[in-house]
């Protein structure tokens, strides 16, 4: 819906970079989110080329009394999050990576994605812990944490992020880090794009160049999950896995008569010597039969060809929760689930966390859950956009109701439109000081087309 305080005249006028309208080629692919079944219609959509575009917008919007969204990579799962928009920063034109690798620093624009980021890494020897699928966007990753392959060995993306350049509500350009306006250093640090759009990050990264990588593939029992709990939190820092509950899918490692039928696939990334890999491995192999194997030395980037179907643009729900525990009725609430999902593909990804992810303070960023050992997402994918959604949610909501008491907090960046309590899990004890930085940097909430924290 166009705001009626929006001069799109003037605001073009004050423009160099590209501008669409509804009535603009091209807008209806500017607007569309990696769910296609988000369908909303910004007034403007702008895509800016450099920070000073970015800054003239957010004056512009600032005089005019309008909010401003902002999207990078468009894996954001809330579904209203972008209702009524007036001004929509696409900032899929921000492309620029600059890598040095003497002091193993890479300069990364917002709307670089992990998979685009990775490969000129790998050219160096290098590698930043990122999303889980290459079209994840770097601009929303950061902001909301950075959950990725290397989170047991080199904790968040945040964690090795060292300075960034912030527009802030008011329309100034900040140099954000450790010693300069390190309070916002601090928020924009998991505080999900509530305090500023990031133009540029600058990132330590880690002399990573081939991992051993893949996946193992078991029937989906009791005992192989148990196991896997059991293990990969307490497992050697180098080893970051994703265990995947679903349905068999009809890939060529899936032996014909399992297609269908549940399993439980162990996504592996292991970033240290790879015979001691395979031996770090081998606690997981030996929990059942596997159905199939595919576990081998690759570069790091290698690793995005295992979620290469995630990367396609697909309807989705998720509900997530961190876990401090995970007990043996909800392992068996998880597997009873199963085959009463409704949509293309249930799935339930459990993450083992602890190593990195859990040595940082919960206060020295607005990321706050790093006592958490497990990372629990229930999630629904379908093709069709059109297609009505709601038996997919209903599923989520009646399995999480019988797992929810077991929840220690959230993740932003896997939050739905979930209502205020949820947001307030995201952030715990944090959640005091991110208001006060709300009301310093944003007071008048510009920034609230997102998981809101309210000045």
């Amino acid at each position: 819906m166009l705001n009626t305080n929006l001069n799109i005249d003037a605001l073009r006028a004050e423009l160099t970079c590209e501008l669409l309208t509804a009535e603009s080629a091209g807008y209806d692919d500017a607007r569309l989110m990696h769910d296609p079944s988000i369908d909303f219609r910004p007034g403007v959509i702008i895509r800016p080329r450099n920070a000073e575009d970015i800054a003239k917008v957010v004056r512009f919007a600032a005089d005019a009394g309008l909010a401003v969204a902002v999207r990078s990579g468009g894996h954001g799962l809330s579904d209203d999050m972008f209702v009524d928009v007036p001004i929509l920063l696409c900032l899929s034109l921000l492309k620029g990576i600059n890598i040095d690798a003497a002091t193993s620093t890479a300069r990364v624009q917002p709307g670089v994605t992990s998979g685009e980021l990775a490969g000129p890494a790998n050219a160096h020897g290098l590698a930043l812990t990122t999303g889980d699928t290459s079209s994840v966007g770097m601009g929303g990753l950061t902001t909301g944490g950075g959950i990725g392959f290397m989170v047991r060995k080199f904790g968040l993306t945040i964690d090795n992020l060292i300075s960034a350049q912030v527009v802030t509500a008011d329309g100034t350009i900040h140099t954000a880090n450790e010693k300069e306006n390190a309070d916002l250093f601090w928020g924009i640090r998991g505080g999900g794009g509530n305090f500023g759009i990031v133009t540029e990050f600058e990132y330590r990264l880690a002399p990573v160049n081939q991992i051993l990588g893949g996946g193992i593939v078991f029937p989906a029992t009791r005992e192989v999950i148990r196991g896997y709990v059991d293990y990969t939190p307490d497992a050697p820092e180098d080893l970051t896995t994703i265990g995947q509950l679903m349905p068999a899918p009809p890939a060529p490692f899936i032996p014909p008569e399992w297609v269908g039928k549940p399993i439980f696939m162990i996504l592996v990334c292991w970033v240290g010597d790879i015979e001691a890999g395979q031996k770090a491995v081998d606690p997981l192999r030996k929990l059942g039969t596997p159905v199939a194997e595919l576990l081998a030395p690759m570069p790091y980037p290698g690793i995005y060809n295992l979620t290469a179907e995630a990367a396609v643009p697909h309807g989705n729900s998720v509900r997530s929760q961190f876990q401090l525990t995970m007990s043996d009725d909800d392992i068996g609430a998880l597997l009873d689930a199963m085959p009463k999902g409704t949509a293309m593909m249930n799935m339930v990804q459990i993450r083992g966390l602890g190593g990195a992810f859990g040595r940082v303070a919960p206060t020295a960023t607005a990321f706050s859950d790093r006592d958490a050992r497990y990372l629990t997402s229930i999630i629904a994918i379908w093709e069709d956009p059109r297609e009505d959604a709601t038996p997919h949610r209903e599923w989520i909501r009646t399995l999480w109701d019988k797992i929810d008491d077991e929840r220690s907090g959230v993740y932003v960046n896997f939050l739905e439109t979930e209502g205020d309590e949820r947001i307030a899990e995201c952030y715990g004890e944090n959640l005091p000081r991110m208001q006060e930085l709300k009301r310093k940097y944003d007071p008048t909430n510009m920034f609230r087309f997102n998981q809101n924290i309210i000045p």
